[in-house]
C-alpha cells in the first residue's frame, strides 16, 4: 500500500478553474505541490499593493502638513476680530431698564388733539421738517375774529327804514329796521315774551351785534309759519337782508358768518305706507 492518500474530486475540480484562470492547464498531471504553488501565485498580487503603498503614504502625509498648518494660521486670523469683538463690548453701555409707574400710563407722552386743529403730517412733502414751529390758529381764535364787530356806515335818518324777508323751514318773516334803541316787537309783543329761550334770542341778535347797532335800531317783525326754532332763524335771516339794503358792503362780512343763507333744512315728509319718511312697519311672518 502507498502512503499517499486519495485526492478529493472537489479540490481537483477547484485547481482546474485556477489553473484555467491563470493561464490554462497543462498536459503533466496536476501534483499538490503544484497545486499549492498555483495558491501561493494567486495570493502573492494581493500583497504587493501593501508592499507599493510607500509612495500614497507619502502624497497623504503633504495635505496632512497643509491641514495642520492651516490650522495654526486660523487661530492667528480669528484673533483681530475677537480682538475688536471685545473692544465693543467695552464700549457696549446696557440701558436702563424701565421702571413700572405706580399708575399705568403714567410716564407716556400726552397726545391729544383738539377740535379745529389738524395734526401735521409727519412725511408731508411741502412742510420742512427743520423748519421752526410756526404758530397755528386754534378754534378759539377764530370764534374770537368772528366775535368781533363790523364797521358798518348806515346812516340813519329819523324816517329810514330798511325792509326785508327772512324765511326758514316753512316760517316767514317780514322786518323792518328803523332807528331806536334796540327794542323788538313781533306780532305785537316783546322778544323775551315771543322767545323765552336765551338760545334763540341770541340767535336773533347775531347780525345787529356784528355791526355794532344793536342799540341803535329798532326791529319790528310779522311772523307766521313754522315753530318757535323755525321763526326765529327765519327772522335772523331777515334782520340779515334788512341791514343790506341799509348798507351793501356788509355782504361780505355777513355771508361769511351765514346770516345770509337761508337754513334749508327740513322735516321730510310722511309717505303713505310707512311709520315716517323712511321707516317702514317691522314684517310680521303671521
Amino acid at each position: 500500500m502507498s502512503d499517499q492518500t486519495p485526492q478529493d474530486p472537489k479540490d481537483e475540480q477547484a485547481a482546474e478553474e485556477q489553473l484555467q484562470a491563470a493561464g490554462g492547464i497543462p498536459d503533466e498531471p496536476i501534483v499538490e505541490a503544484d497545486v499549492e504553488s498555483i495558491e501561493g501565485a494567486d495570493e502573492a498580487p494581493a500583497e504587493q499593493p501593501a508592499a507599493e503603498g510607500d509612495a500614497p503614504a507619502e502624497a497623504e502625509a503633504a495635505p496632512a502638513a497643509d491641514a495642520a498648518a492651516a490650522a495654526d494660521a486660523a487661530p492667528a486670523a480669528d484673533a483681530a476680530p475677537a480682538a475688536a469683538a471685545e473692544e465693543s463690548d467695552d464700549d457696549y453701555e446696557e440701558p436702563t431698564p424701565r421702571v413700572k409707574p405706580a399708575i399705568p400710563g403714567a410716564d407716556l407722552e400726552v397726545d391729544i388733539v383738539l377740535d379745529g386743529e389738524d395734526r401735521p403730517s409727519q412725511w408731508s412733502e411741502d412742510v420742512d421738517p427743520d423748519a421752526p414751529d410756526e404758530p397755528t390758529a386754534s378754534g378759539d381764535e377764530e370764534d374770537v375774529v368772528e366775535d368781533q364787530p363790523i364797521t358798518a356806515q348806515i346812516q340813519l335818518a329819523e324816517d329810514a327804514r330798511y325792509r326785508a324777508t327772512g324765511k326758514r323751514k316753512t316760517a316767514i318773516a317780514r322786518v323792518i329796521l328803523k332807528p331806536g334803541t334796540g327794542n323788538y316787537l313781533i306780532n305785537g309783543r316783546t322778544l323775551d315774551e315771543f322767545f323765552p329761550r336765551a338760545t334763540l334770542q341770541k340767535t336773533i341778535r347775531q347780525p345787529l351785534e356784528t355791526v355794532g347797532f344793536e342799540d341803535r335800531m329798532d326791529v319790528i317783525a310779522r311772523m307766521h309759519g313754522g315753530g318757535v326754532s323755525a321763526q326765529a332763524g327765519a327772522l335772523r335771516h331777515g334782520i340779515s337782508r334788512a341791514l343790506l339794503e341799509a348798507d351793501p358792503n356788509l355782504r361780505t362780512e355777513l355771508k361769511r358768518r351765514g346770516f345770509l343763507t337761508r337754513d334749508a333744512r327740513a322735516k321730510e315728509r310722511k309717505k303713505a305706507g310707512l311709520k315716517k319718511a323712511r321707516k317702514k312697519p317691522q314684517f310680521s311672518k303671521r
